[in-house]
């Protein structure tokens, strides 16, 4: 498993389906296959970042 963001395997499992990224502290989760790309803001919520990443990138490594 690799960040579709910074392409290296630091990443932990924190939840059914969620992944953050130890590296460049990203959370992820997966639905249907698809990883959806999360930065978490300073209060804790999740703002998206799919928009940044094409289907081969949400989709490859998993």
């Amino acid at each position: 498993m690799h960040c579709p963001n910074c392409k290296r395997k630091d990443i932990g499992k924190i939840g059914n389906n969620q992944y953050y990224c130890w590296t460049c502290f990203i959370e992820l989760s997966v639905t249907e296959g698809k990883v959806h790309v999360h930065q978490v803001e300073e209060d804790g919520s999740l703002s998206s970042l799919d928009d940044l990443f094409g289907e081969h990138e949400q989709t490859a490594q998993w």
